[in-house]
């Protein structure tokens, strides 16, 4: 079974960073993170295959976000900078083990607790 554990949110002003970081045990195919802001839907911002390191960007995040893996410490990183507003969410790390599927985001069936970020 797969397991996340999530840290790193927090309170931040906008135009500033953040780094998430997601313990992961069990075996994962690819891994990537989403968020859900009051009143909407989870929404996939990047994922990564843990064979490969290949990464994805939702449109939303591209240029300011970027997903890291480091498979020696089962650890999954997002580094956000220049943080907006907008951002306000609930950050999720999940993870899916099927590799086929990996670019469908309704694949990724693990997801740890959340972490609250906050940019104001």
């Amino acid at each position: 079974d797969v397991q996340l554990v999530e840290s790193g949110g927090g309170s931040v002003q906008a135009g500033g960073s953040l780094r998430l970081s997601c313990a992961a045990s069990g075996y994962t195919s690819c891994m990537g993170w989403f968020r859900q802001a009051p009143g909407k839907e989870r929404e996939g911002l990047a994922r990564i295959y843990s064979g490969s390191g290949t990464t994805y960007y939702a449109d939303s995040v591209k240029g300011r976000f970027a997903i890291s893996q480091d498979n020696a410490k089962k650890t999954l990183y997002l580094q956000m900078n220049s943080l907006k507003s907008e951002d306000t969410a609930m950050y999720y790390c999940a993870a899916s083990t099927r590799l086929a599927r990996c670019g469908d985001w309704f694949s990724y069936m693990y997801f740890g607790q959340g972490t609250q970020v906050t940019v104001s």
